[in-house]
């Protein structure tokens, strides 16, 4: 029986410690602990696991079907039902979340890793740009944030001193909240690193992972006393040419956001991926986010962005909140490529508490 859309819930959430570097660590040895420690949290065995979907990138790897090695951490034997993607972790966990639909299985095991100190990552992301106009220049993601940001101060819609409240806040959530993050080493608002923006305004460069387990209807419920029911979840896309865009703005987001319900009615939390703080100022624009909703209570990837697992980690942490009971209905946003060029947003609610 095919469940309804809206009756399929991430039931756990586990994510690495996020290092500078991980040398000491192949992907396997990080994706081992993480994975066990999801399935602990719900006693699942890898075998009871009706789908298994990762989010990985080989350009970062640096070899081709990386990810096949990344899969002795769930364990050769039994034999799996077994997909990947080439995307941050958010995308795998649509298309596991797509599985469930069709009725074929009822849990989902999704992961994701990236080890950015393997080469040098702002070099490695020009490989995703228009191969024809862009690319040859190599324009690196920092540069091409260091746009928008521009474009958003000319605007008139922020300036320096708020950016660097956005950053402090960022950090400051996170030590208070995410033993996880990236704290150590993590560098001052500073200097400029490419004007507008300042050290502080970028996200640190670091090796993680993140996985979720997804559950069906009456499943969700035997493994997790608080369910976070995925109420809607899309993703979009821009224009590949980052000169035909408004780059203030983000259509893209607005429209995942509305295919998946966001503004039905008010989220009390929203995990924003935004690595730059001149994104979240983009974000929460299109996603009508006032004062009232509290934004990144894990720090964001400002404080831990491991590159293919940093989206499905909003994910988990929106989904943990309301695990937690600190949240009742949140927003989770992913994003992948250039200045905020594909963007993933979902609605997650807990079931109401008895009074």
């Amino acid at each position: 029986m095919t469940p309804p859309a809206g009756d399929i819930a991430i039931v756990a959430f586990a994510q690495s410690d996020h290092r500078r570097r991980t040398d000491d660590v192949s992907e396997v040895e990080m994706l081992m602990p993480v994975l066990h420690e999801v399935l602990e949290r719900t006693g699942l065995k890898a075998g009871d696991v009706g789908f298994t979907c990762s989010g990985s990138s080989d350009y970062l790897a640096g070899r081709a079907f990386s990810f096949t090695m990344a899969l002795d951490g769930v364990g050769a034997w039994p034999p799996i039902s077994e997909s990947h993607v080439e995307m941050d972790g958010a995308w795998a966990l649509y298309e596991a979340w797509v599985k469930l639909l069709t009725g074929e299985a009822d849990t989902a095991l999704v992961y994701a890793y990236g080890k950015s100190s393997a080469g040098e990552v702002r070099d490695v992301l020009t490989r995703q740009l228009d191969p024809y106009y862009l690319a040859p220049l190599w324009p690196d993601s920092v540069s091409l944030a260091a746009l928008q940001a521009q474009a958003l101060i000319d605007a008139g819609e922020t300036d320096g001193p708020a950016l660097a409240a956005i950053a402090a806040r960022s950090r400051s959530s996170a030590a208070e909240n995410n033993p996880h993050a990236q704290l150590t080493g993590v560098r001052p608002h500073g200097d400029h690193l490419v004007h507008p923006l300042r050290t502080g305004d970028c996200p640190p460069v670091g090796d993680g992972a993140a996985a979720v387990v997804l559950a069906a209807g009456r499943r969700a419920r035997e493994l997790c006393d608080r369910p976070a029911w995925i109420r809607g979840i899309d993703h979009r896309i821009e224009a590949h040419g980052l000169g035909v865009r408004d780059l203030t703005d983000s259509p893209s987001t607005r429209l995942a956001a509305q295919r998946a319900g966001a503004f039905e009615r008010p989220a009390d939390t929203a995990e924003l991926h935004a690595p730059f703080t001149s994104q979240e100022v983009v974000l929460r624009k299109a996603l009508r986010l006032d004062d009232t909703v509290r934004v990144n209570p894990s720090g964001g990837a400002l404080a831990a962005n491991p590159v293919m697992a940093a989206g499905l980690i909003r994910l988990g942490e929106a989904a943990a909140a309301i695990h937690r009971g600190t949240s009742d209905r949140a927003l989770a946003h992913a994003t992948s490529g250039p200045c905020l060029q594909q963007n993933l947003v979902a609605v997650l609610e807990g079931e109401p508490r008895a009074a």
